[in-house]
């Protein structure tokens, strides 16, 4: 960080402090961006990148500390002056109104006036132009509720350009898009880098970096480690600058080959995008589910889960034949299910950690109109242990809490059920290396001890490295099934496209 102060930086943050009661989120944090630039973002969960970025946004104001914009110091004391300065953040959740076109949506609160009325014609051309600026196939008349996911995000980018930002804060943009869709989002932000805009790229995914940035920029526990570029570092550096260690057994797992089936599911549909799904699952396996978007993975957990009402097909538990309608005859078979979109399906945010640990086992420390208090504790504490969850207290909001700790709770919350099988679909998505590798152990022991796992994920890495056995799906079918002495990428691609 040698030339902090040089002026031909974009971007220059220098010592950046900023603490909350009883917390030191920055401590003397320096960050640069260069025009033209994709500078990656990376640090575990808790390490300050969103409260860095928030200071950048003008959402929290820097107890110390200078920004500077092409070398002049600017004061960035609310969300409208770092919009005056030309930044713009497009956040993990899109904040789009969907019922609302592409053009409604990019000029919303500055449309194009005719005396009082909005100068439709006008706004739509306008948005259109811009679209079209920056190569997206997209019509500015359309609903913004019929893109998907991804046109949606260069839908938010455009907006952030409309303000004629120069920079572009993009937080975990890949996380809920196709690979098809990862290389369309790339392709756009290589012609905004071409025009000098400079962008900050927030992603766990290791495999990104070298596809898409040039520098990288390290923070661990509220501090800047360091910056490396990217083509003369290694993966197996930055994870050690993340976490302050090696992960020398980052995939943690004892295959097993078992006889023993536990859960049998023959041709199971929801009258909707899953159409005859058949697999096992043996007593202490992982079994890793694969695919496309779209292909009905978690369509089809919910049916064993009992969360669709079209669900038809058979389900043998240990040789028997049963029925599940709803969650609860899943749980009281022993089955628990952590969703795959933990803000929308899981967490209650405004909630401590242990009401979000103890809300699945009530009957285990309420009799009657007595609770017992110490009860609760204590299941709270057991599995704020077991997973390692960083909080001062049970009493923590677990809204306050980094991406996976959240899942850590999630995690625990399910395992207090004592369950036979534990569905995980995509569990350690927008979680750091260290807590990815934390979980990994924990479904290893978990397997080791007897218990049964279905995890989905779109990461090929997890799924080959902790899977005894990966079922590829494709448009609600199961295509096949591999073993994890035969999985690789490839075969994976091939059944998922079948």
């Amino acid at each position: 960080m040698g030339d902090l102060l040089n002026a031909n930086n974009l971007l220059t943050m220098k010592n950046i402090h900023k603490s909350f009661p009883g917390v030191y989120a920055l401590n003397s944090v320096n960050f640069e961006l260069k025009a033209g630039e994709v500078h990656a973002l990376l640090g575990e969960n808790g390490a300050g990148k969103s409260t860095l970025i928030k200071v950048l946004g003008g959402i929290y104001t820097a107890d110390q500390g200078e920004i500077r914009i092409e070398g002049k110091k600017v004061e960035i004391d609310g969300v409208r002056a770092a919009q005056q300065n030309g930044i713009a953040i497009i956040h993990q959740e899109l904040v789009l109104v969907p019922f609302m076109t592409v053009a409604e949506n990019i000029f919303l609160g500055r449309e194009p006036l005719i005396g009082k009325l909005v100068n439709t014609a006008k706004m739509h051309k306008d948005a259109q132009a811009l679209l079209d600026t920056y190569d997206m196939n997209i019509d500015a008349e359309t609903t913004v509720g019929r893109l998907t996911i991804a046109q949606q995000q260069m839908v938010e980018i455009v907006k952030a350009i409309s303000y004629n930002s120069k920079i572009l804060v993009m937080d975990e943009p890949t996380s809920s898009i196709s690979d098809k869709e990862v290389n369309f989002l790339f392709e756009t932000m290589r012609v905004l880098t071409k025009k000098g805009v400079g962008i900050i790229y927030i992603s766990h995914k290791m495999s990104e970096l070298e596809q898409i940035c040039d520098r990288v920029t390290v923070m661990r526990d509220g501090t800047y480690v360091g910056t490396e570029v990217v083509k003369e570092t290694t993966k197996d550096k930055l994870i050690s600058m993340m976490v302050g260690r090696e992960l020398t057994n980052y995939y943690t797992r004892d295959y097993t080959d078992t006889h023993e089936v536990v859960l049998k599911c023959e041709n199971i549909s929801d009258g909707k995008m899953v159409k005859g799904a058949s697999f096992e699952l043996g007593k202490g396996e992982i079994i890793g589910f694969s695919g496309l978007v779209g292909a009905g993975r978690s369509e089809v957990m919910k049916c064993i889960f009992g969360l669709s009402k079209d669900a038809s097909g058979d389900i043998y538990l240990e040789g028997k034949k049963v029925v599940i309608k709803s969650p609860s005859d899943a749980m009281k078979y022993g089955i628990a299910l952590v969703p795959e979109d933990r803000k929308l399906e899981g967490i209650y945010k405004i909630q401590n950690i242990r009401f979000n640990t103890s809300i699945e086992v009530l009957n285990q420390f309420i009799k009657g109109i007595f609770v017992n208090d110490d009860k609760e504790d204590n299941i709270t504490q057991k599995y704020i242990d077991m997973m390692s969850t960083k909080t001062p207290s049970q009493e923590q909001l677990i809204g306050n809490l980094s991406g996976g700790n959240q899942q850590k709770v999630m995690i625990g919350r399910w395992l207090a059920t004592f369950p036979k099988i534990l569905i995980l679909d995509e569990p350690t998505r927008g979680i750091d290396v260290g807590a990815k590798s934390e979980i990994y152990a924990i479904m290893n022991q978990l397997a080791k001890e007897g218990m049964s796992i279905i995890m989905i994920s779109s990461e090929l890495p997890e799924i080959i490295n902790m899977s005894d056995r990966v079922y590829v799906m494709c448009d609600g079918k199961v295509t096949g099934c591999l073993n994890h002495k035969e999985v690789t990428q490839e075969k994976i691609m091939e059944l998922a496209a079948k």
